[in-house]
C-alpha cells in the first residue's frame, strides 16, 4: 500500500515554513495521541503517520530529498528504524511545555525565591523619606557547609545511576519518560555525610536586620526593590530579591491623594457669615493664613497652592485643599440665646 503525501498528512501547503509545520504537527498529535485515545488502533496508526511526516519535513535535508524524489528519496527503513529513538527527542522538543519533559540538570544552580515585606510608615516618613530598620526571616546559605549540603571534611560525588543529571529516562515503546532518580532524589549528587546544621539542605532559616531607605515621595502601595536580599539560591544559585511594599498609616489631620493633601477646617458661623482669616496647619508644622469670604457655606473647599507633597515621580508639589465645616455653638448662656432669637426674628422679617 502506497504512503500518503506527507504534506497531505499534516494538512499543509508544500511551501509551508517550519513554524507552520510544527504548529500543524502539534495540533494533530494532540488530537490522535494514544494517551487521549486508549485502545484506538486507528488513532495510533494516524499518530504514527503524523509523527513520521513531521520527522521528515522538520529536517531540512530530509525535506529537500522528499520534495525532489518523493518517498523514494528517503532511504528505505530510515524512518521506521529510527522511530523509537528519534521520536523521543522530537516528542520532548515539541511537547516539552505540555507534558513537562525537561533535559535540564536538576542539580544546576537555582536562583532563590523573591520575598515581600509590608512596611507600615507614617505619612511624614513617606513624604520626606527615612531610614527604617527591619528584621527579616528568610532562608540563607548554611554557614557550616557553605551551601554544598555536605558535612565539612566529606565530599560529594556524582550519582552513578543518573550520571549527575538527577533524572532517569525510560523507554516504553516509542515513548520516552523521564523520572526523578531514586538514588539521589533528583539532586544529581550523592552526599557521604549530610551537614548536621542544615540536614543536607544547604540552607537554614535565619533572621537578618536590614536598613531600608525610604525615598521621599513614596505613596501607598509603592514597592521598593532591594537586590539580593531575598532567599538563598540552591546549588550555588544567586539570592532572590526583596520587595518592600509601602503602607501609609492614617494621619490625624491630612488625607493624601497623589500629590494633594486634604483636610477639614472647623469655623464658627460668625466667621462663615461675615468672613475672616483662618490659620491652617501644614505638614511642615507651620501654619498658613486662609482668607474666608463672607457668606461661606459648610462644605466649601479652598485650595492652597504648593502646600501638598512632591511625589517620587515629580519635583513639583501638589496643593493643600481645605474643606470648611461650620460648627454649631453649644452651651450658650441666656444672653447669647436671646441674641440669637433676635437675630432669627430679624431674618424672618427681612424674608417676609
Amino acid at each position: 500500500m502506497s504512503k500518503r503525501d506527507y504534506y497531505e498528512v499534516l494538512g499543509i501547503n508544500r511551501n509551508a515554513d517550519q513554524k507552520e509545520i510544527k504548529k500543524a504537527y502539534r495540533r494533530l498529535a494532540q488530537k490522535y495521541h494514544p494517551d487521549r485515545n486508549p485502545n484506538d488502533k486507528q488513532a495510533e496508526k494516524r499518530f504514527r503517520e503524523i509523527s513520521e511526516a513531521y520527522e521528515i519535513l522538520s529536517v531540512k535535508e530530509k525535506r529537500t530529498a522528499y520534495d525532489q524524489f518523493g518517498h523514494s528519496g528517503i532511504e528505505d527503513g530510515q524512518t521506521n528504524n529510527n522511530f523509537n529513538t528519534g521520536f523521543s527527542d522530537m516528542f520532548g522538543d515539541v511537547f516539552g511545555d505540555i507534558f513537562g519533559s525537561s533535559n535540564k540538570r536538576s542539580n544546576a544552580p537555582q536562583r532563590g525565591s523573591d520575598l515581600r515585606y509590608k512596611l507600615n510608615i507614617e505619612l511624614e516618613e513617606a513624604i520626606y523619606g527615612k531610614k527604617i530598620n527591619i528584621t527579616l526571616k528568610k532562608l540563607v546559605k548554611c554557614n557550616r557547609c557553605n551551601g554544598n549540603r555536605s558535612e565539612p571534611g566529606y565530599k560529594t560525588k556524582y550519582c552513578p545511576s543518573c550520571k549527575g543529571v538527577g533524572q532517569i529516562r525510560m523507554h516504553q515503546g516509542f515513548f520516552s519518560i523521564q523520572q526523578t532518580c531514586n538514588n539521589c532524589h533528583g539532586n544529581g549528587e550523592i552526599i557521604d555525610k549530610s551537614c548536621i546544621k542544615c540536614n543536607g539542605e544547604g540552607r537554614i532559616n535565619d533572621k537578618k536586620k536590614l536598613s531600608i531607605k525610604i525615598p521621599p515621595g513614596v505613596d501607598n502601595g509603592d514597592r521598593i526593590r532591594i537586590l539580593g536580599e531575598g532567599e538563598s539560591g540552591i546549588n550555588g544559585g544567586k539570592y532572590g530579591d526583596l520587595y518592600v511594599q509601602i503602607a501609609i498609616k492614617p494621619h490625624k489631620i491630612f488625607i493624601r491623594e497623589g500629590k494633594n493633601l486634604y483636610c477639614s477646617i472647623p469655623i464658627n458661623f460668625v466667621d462663615a457669615a461675615l468672613g475672616g482669616v483662618l490659620e491652617v496647619p501644614t505638614l511642615e508644622g507651620n501654619q498658613v493664613k486662609l482668607k474666608i469670604p463672607a457668606g461661606t457655606q459648610t462644605g466649601k473647599q479652598f485650595r492652597i497652592k504648593g502646600k501638598g507633597v512632591k511625589s517620587i515621580r515629580s519635583n513639583y508639589p501638589g496643593d493643600l485643599l481645605c474643606k470648611v465645616i461650620i460648627e454649631t455653638p453649644i452651651n450658650l448662656n441666656k444672653n447669647q440665646k436671646e441674641l440669637l432669637r433676635k437675630f432669627q426674628k430679624s431674618i424672618e422679617k427681612k424674608t417676609f
